[in-house]
């Protein structure tokens, strides 16, 4: 059912004698009769052609898809809603004739079976044995996995020195707990890493492994290891202030029912997650305790203008696609096309540039200097479209942030790396409903960081906290955070 309130007032204004013809008041929709419909056509064709435009407006507004908005989230878009996508041009898959590879063969065989049939499976007539065998190695985890219990018999011993009693620590726990330190830090990864929730935890435990765990429980240890690990996350930072690129991008987090924001701050060698009530310059203030020395790569959120560095690096695919939004949900005109073409080839140049293979070529150099040319041509042309000057005020304000990359071949064009960075706690936060308290807030903040950059330098993040802990419960000091394993050449 559409259903509109219509009123209309025509002028004629030619010359100085101006006639105002009266208002008219007409519901359109199903219940329009043949006397409105002929009243509208009396006034002239500026008022059936204004009718038709509004009916078609309204028409178009109830047939629009839910969610069918430049500011929606794909997530928030059902299924059925979404665009196909392109059929993939490359088949999955090695190509034809390819190396194969397999699960390697395992160093150790702990049992063997022998199988034999003394009856033909197809017939049931008796088999007659032969000598030609074959093997085949399988390799599972048993059902019957159940806890170790250890009881620790301390001595307590007289120190004449010092006049005290003095005992041994226990190094696969913590100080007063009934938990060991795989269990706790397998929890965590569980939670942190790999964004399942305390109740699929507590399920796993509880009925694979035989390990009974309560909520309160494991939060109050998780609690404790973020206390102990906290050393890492300084060091964590520390280094991402130290690196030459650094990445950062930011999203929507829920702290007490209340929107918070989760900042990421990443490279190929550590990511830092913060989570803050801000999303402003306070923040950046924060992190970045003093002028960053390398080259940070963002989109277009006008709060990095506040950062002072040695250079920046904006995502041009978030250029092109707000180009694509303006493209898909408003009307522009001949001006836009023309801008929108100038720009699109201006970029892509650029991004095929930066795939030369000699950067110290003359020839580099000088299709180098003709993409600024053209950048420069491009923002001193009037346009009248206001989505072509909205784009260019972007452009001039960022023009010299816009083709770093092509200076330095470590920096891309994209800023897909702290998406990347991003994506693991988003999905986090799509299970866990993010926190419930401030505490909360920062204990993820904490342990995401540390699983995330373990994970990025290839150190197993559960032996290698386990082995931290014990080393930090035995000597009292938590070693150094592991660097990155170099690559087996």
């Amino acid at each position: 059912m559409l259903i509109f309130c219509f009123r209309v007032l025509l002028t004629n204004s030619r010359g100085k004698e101006a006639r105002a013809i009266p208002t008219l008041e007409i519901t359109l929709g199903p219940k329009l009769t043949a006397e409105e419909a002929r009243a509208i056509y009396e006034q002239g064709p500026e008022a059936v052609v204004f009718a038709l435009l509004q009916m078609a407006k309204l028409l178009a507004e109830q047939q629009r898809k839910p969610g069918d908005s430049p500011s929606t989230p794909s997530g928030m878009k059902p299924v059925f809603h979404k665009e196909t996508t392109p059929r993939r041009r490359k088949k999955p898959g090695g190509k034809q004739g390819h190396k194969g590879s397999r699960r390697p063969q395992p160093p150790v065989i702990h049992q063997q079976v022998v199988l034999r049939l003394e009856r033909c499976p197809t017939c049931q007539g008796q088999v007659t044995p032969c000598q030609q065998t074959r093997t085949r190695i399988v390799e599972d985890i048993p059902e019957d996995i159940n806890p170790v219990v250890t009881q620790y018999t301390i001595h307590r011993d007289w120190c004449p020195q010092c006049r005290k009693r003095v005992e041994p620590k226990v190094p696969d726990a913590l100080p007063g707990a009934q938990i060991g330190n795989h269990v706790l830090v397998l929890s965590a990864w569980l939670h942190y890493g790999l964004g399942v929730t305390i109740d699929q935890i507590r399920s796993v435990f509880n009925f694979h492994l035989h390990f009974p765990l309560t909520p309160g429980g494991l939060v109050q240890m998780w609690y404790r290891l973020q206390e102990i690990l906290y050393a890492w996350y300084e060091q964590i930072h520390a280094q991402a202030l130290r690196s030459k690129t650094l990445f950062a991008d930011e999203t929507g987090w829920r702290v007490m029912g209340k929107t918070w924001w989760l900042w990421c701050f990443t490279n190929g060698d550590l990511t830092y997650y913060m989570i803050d009530r801000c999303r402003g310059s306070p923040l950046l203030r924060k992190f970045f305790k003093r002028e960053f020395q390398g080259i940070l790569v963002t989109d277009f959120w006008g709060t990095y203008n506040a950062i002072c560095c040695m250079a920046k690096q904006k995502c041009i695919p978030h250029l092109l696609r707000d180009m694509l939004r303006v493209e898909k949900y408003q009307k522009p005109g001949r001006s836009w096309r023309r801008f929108a073409k100038k720009l699109r080839r201006l970029l892509r140049d650029a991004m095929r540039l930066s795939k030369h293979s000699e950067r110290s070529a003359p020839d580099y150099e000088s299709k180098r200097q003709r993409i600024h040319g053209r950048l420069q041509e491009l923002l001193d042309r009037p346009w009248k479209d206001k989505n072509a000057r909205r784009l260019v005020k972007r452009l001039r304000r960022h023009q010299h942030e816009l083709f770093t990359f092509l200076d330095h071949p470590e920096v891309p064009y994209d800023n897909n790396t702290a998406e990347r960075g991003i994506r693991p706690a988003v999905i986090i936060r799509k299970n866990s409903y993010a926190n419930r308290s401030e505490q909360g807030a920062d204990m993820q903040a904490v342990l995401m960081s540390i699983f995330r950059t373990l994970k990025q330098r290839g150190h197993n993040p559960l032996t290698t906290i386990v082995s931290a802990l014990r080393t930090s419960l035995t000597t009292g000091e938590l070693p150094p955070l592991p660097e990155k394993v170099a690559a087996n050449g």
